[in-house]
């Protein structure tokens, strides 16, 4: 019998207008969109490689180690044509330095935008999916129940040997299998054309991935039929359940998500600033105690940083407002030379043993300064993001999207391991310097009698996260999405089987 019941509401479903509609507005939209967003990704991705080329090209034309500027850009995600997330709002370029701890909020941007191209290229293929579909849901399902109720049919099909519960399930499935067609066809479609893309290249990974998208899709359209249909069964009217369902359609994708941006600022975090700031003021004024004090007691007479070797040398002395607005100091005082004179030499000595001392009070310098900075910018940014998380897991919308930027890697944690890889490696950097004792050498700050085999320094490399790391971040939002689905159906079941019809 619940055979015969699905068979009849699909047959039922397969031959209405909407059902047509939906098929015919989704492919439409996804595939004109599919299109400025490969394109949108090819533009990024040229200017990566472009911005790769440059930093290459600068890093060969460096002579001596104190003057090297090493510079890591975060190639674009292919998986964000499905979420872009934070993938282009966040910064895709890093300066790494053996006196600062690179982080996610001072990274920059590289390349330039097209204004008209950026306005489409934000309308992502999940984007189409939480609105279109979530509509398509809920106008398959206002009249699933009420409708039937109507027209008198549910009282005819009462009167055989048929359970109400059958009658809920064999509509859900037929309804889900309905709205899955548009779905697969649209996901089929846009994996077509990012394999047939020449810049576009997916691994296995990223297949696993984009399944685990769509899964969360249906799970997401599932929860929005049910809405409609528990609407349907508490309601006499069809166009009550409409009017109704529009409103909670409206309020749920609409308004809700959009009031909790809008309400959820950044707080002012004076205090912590301020703290923060006096904190890596003490630290690198207690560096320049330390640097002067150096100099005063070395055998060379005065204070003089350059020794008196000539010729062309340059010094840094500032304080900068990163993206954390919290002002720290960057100390750096150094020189470098093309050739020395012969008088010059017998100043070498004294130039290699300052290097060896600043070289090292700047890499602990910005160890201290970074477990001060670290704790601020947690306050300051990632509090702010997890307490608009919680918020946001009122609203399918907001645990929708959560779950598929955690599939695509598009999410804080996804950006943040790129980071997290960047941070390593100036480390490793680091770590080389002062193993080969780069900071004492004569490369160092004199390019006359050597050059510097650049492949041999510690190479950059970022893989991103496996599935298996995926899944576990998405696994928190999908678990709230498959749980309100179970709730809403039991509350959709206790109505109807209460109810007279």
């Amino acid at each position: 019998m619940l055979t015969t019941l699905i068979r009849r509401e699909l047959l039922d479903n397969l031959m209405t207008f909407r059902f047509a509609a939906a098929v015919f507005i989704m492919l439409l939209l996804v595939v004109a969109n599919t299109a400025v967003l490969i394109k949108d990704y090819e533009r990024r991705l040229a200017s990566y490689n472009t911005a790769v080329k440059k930093n290459r090209k600068n890093l060969e034309e460096t002579k001596t180690y104190s003057a090297v500027s090493l510079s890591i850009d975060r190639p674009p995600n292919p998986l964000s044509i499905f979420n872009v997330g934070l993938d282009k709002r966040l910064g895709n370029s890093l300066g790494v330095y053996y006196f600062y701890v690179p982080s996610l909020w001072n990274a920059g941007k590289h390349g330039s935008n097209n204004p008209l191209l950026n306005i489409f290229s934000s309308i992502d293929i999940v984007f189409i999916f939480e609105v279109v579909l979530s509509l398509l849901a809920l106008v398959f399902a206002y009249d699933a129940v009420a409708g039937e109720r109507e027209r008198g049919t549910l009282r005819l099909v009462l009167t055989h040997p048929v359970r109400r519960g059958h009658i809920l399930i064999a509509k859900y499935m037929s309804a889900m299998i309905c709205l899955l067609i548009p779905l697969l066809m649209s996901f089929l479609l846009v994996l077509i054309l990012l394999t047939t893309s020449n810049s576009v290249s997916l691994s296995t990974n990223d297949f696993l991935r984009s399944g685990g998208v769509v899964f969360t899709s249906l799970v997401y359209l599932s929860l929005f039929y049910l809405i409609g249909m528990l609407i349907s069964t508490a309601t006499h009217r069809t166009s009550t359940a409409l009017i109704l369902s529009m409103f909670v359609w409206g309020f749920l994708v609409l308004v809700y998500p959009n009031m909790i941006l809008t309400a959820v600022e950044t707080a002012p975090q004076g205090d912590t600033e301020t703290s923060a700031y006096n904190q890596i003021k003490q630290i690198w004024e207690e560096f320049e105690r330390e640097r002067k004090q150096f100099l005063a007691n070395d055998s060379v007479p005065g204070e003089d940083w350059d020794f008196g070797l000539g010729g062309k040398g340059y010094s840094f002395w500032g304080d900068e407002d990163d993206a954390s607005s919290l002002h720290y100091f960057n100390y750096y005082t150094g020189f470098h030379y093309e050739t020395l004179s012969k008088e010059s030499e017998p100043q070498v000595p004294h130039a290699q043993d300052y290097h060896r001392f600043l070289g090292l009070q700047l890499v602990k310098t910005a160890d201290r300064v970074w477990r001060v900075r670290n704790p601020a910018l947690e306050t300051i940014y990632v509090r702010p993001a997890n307490m608009e998380w919680m918020l946001l897991k009122f609203s399918p919308v907001g645990l929708y999207d959560a779950a598929t930027e955690a599939w695509t890697g598009t999410d804080l944690n996804g950006l943040q391991d790129f980071f997290t890889a960047v941070q390593r490696y100036q480390q490793a950097v680091v770590g080389y310097f002062l193993d080969k004792k780069i900071f004492e050498s004569r490369l160092w700050f004199v390019a006359d009698k050597d050059t510097i085999d650049w492949d041999i320094l510690p190479q950059f490399y970022f893989q991103r996260s496996g599935i298996g790391i995926n899944a576990k971040r998405a696994l928190p939002a999908l678990f709230l999405l498959l749980t309100i689905n179970v709730v809403l159906f039991i509350g959709t079941f206790l109505i109807f089987v209460r109810r007279e019809v």
